[in-house]
């Protein structure tokens, strides 16, 4: 075990490198945060924030130097980069867990030849002629890699479209998956120690809106053999990467059917409910599963929470009214410290608690609708 007051390095600035350096420092550890971002959320709290490129010769030295783990909060640190800080220092979650996750190609093959059912798809490059006889449209395109939030991701509503949808890519790497129908989106929370112990979150249900997730519900609402089975899934997921950290299992619910859609090696925006209505939020349970303690019980504390975000859009005509929201006693809103709301950008969120997840969602949307439309 890793024990207070030891150093925690975070390789990444945002919020989720901020909630889980908040947690840290409230149980005692001392943290070092690298991110070239001056005004980065999490380097506002950390004990250091080493203003640089990720892959910084004095920054790296300063994680090696002082840090008893080094972790991330992003998907797309430099591989080598945390292969560099490894041969010195434990890195958590490993170099060879995250560059899978943070490459399609390399995940979906991963997935595939580990039993996990996907979406059907085909990598690109390949012969695009093949590409279409393999995988039928309606499809998406999906860049390999630095593809979040909807980023890098093109419909491709017919065969004859694909060609024009990777020349608007730029012919980079991609994955052509197939458009399935689709009953509900979920994600499972799952955090690994280094010896293999586990703990699970309630499975999450997700809306997304312009490939950006929207609103969270949980408990999800699908039958309990369904959660299990999601559950299942994903505890299996982080066993075969060996993975310890939180990670996230993203999954589609197509015609009862479980297919894992993406994995995200870090806690993870659906996640966010935890702060407020989880007995261990994701980001101390990050912080226990890194440092190889006692992962915290995941339990609800309240029978039904919807997570809402706040995006940038919603700051097109100052800042928005919080008024509703902080006057409703089972609402909690949480802001990030970004400066710069633009459109798009998770700018922070809020949280309802309740009795029954659909009263929650709606009141989560109409609490958010009413802070962005009153000035």
């Amino acid at each position: 075990m890793i024990l207070p007051p030891a150093t925690i390095g975070m390789l990444g600035g945002g919020q989720l490198g901020r909630y889980a350096l908040v947690a840290a420092r409230l149980m005692g550890y001392r943290t070092v945060v690298v991110d070239p971002d001056p005004t980065a959320p999490a380097g506002k709290v950390a004990d250091t924030h080493v203003v640089a490129g990720y892959g910084d010769a004095a920054a790296l030295e300063a994680l090696e130097s002082t840090c008893a783990v080094v972790t991330t909060e992003f998907e797309n640190p430099p591989a080598a980069v945390l292969e560099r800080l490894a041969a010195t220092t434990l890195v958590a979650p490993a170099a060879a867990a995250v560059a899978i996750a943070q490459d399609r190609v390399a995940e979906k093959a991963f997935l595939a030849d580990h039993g996990f059912t996907v979406a059907p798809y085909v990598p690109l490059p390949t012969d695009v002629e093949a590409a279409k006889a393999t995988v039928e449209a309606p499809s998406i395109l999906k860049s390999a890699r630095l593809g979040y939030d909807g980023k890098g991701q093109v419909p491709v509503g017919t065969t004859g479209e694909l060609a024009a949808a990777w020349d608007g890519l730029g012919h980079v790497p991609c994955v052509l998956e197939r458009r399935v129908p689709l009953d509900v989106e979920l994600s499972v929370l799952v955090a690994r120690t280094g010896d293999g112990r586990t703990a699970v979150f309630p499975v999450a249900e997700n809306a997304h809106a312009g490939g950006i997730l929207d609103v969270t519900v949980v408990p999800a609402r699908v039958d309990a053999d369904l959660a299990a089975d999601a559950t299942a899934i994903a505890v299996a997921v982080a066993g075969a990467l060996d993975y310890v950290g939180v990670l996230a299992v993203e999954l589609f619910v197509s015609e009862g059917r479980l297919l894992v859609n993406e994995l995200a090696p870090r806690p993870h925006n659906s996640g966010h409910w935890t702060l407020d209505a989880a007995r261990t939020s994701q980001f101390e349970q990050q912080v226990r599963a890194v440092c190889g303690l006692a992962l915290g019980p995941t339990d609800m504390t309240v029978p039904a929470v919807a997570m809402g975000n706040l995006l940038g859009d919603g700051w097109r005509d100052g800042e928005p009214d919080w008024g509703a929201v902080l006057g409703t006693p089972d609402a909690h809103l949480h802001l990030y410290g970004k400066a710069d709301a633009r459109p798009g950008r998770k700018m922070g969120h809020l949280t309802v608690t309740g009795a029954e997840p659909g009263a929650v969602a709606d009141r989560a949307r109409a609490l958010r609708a009413a802070a962005f439309g009153a000035r």
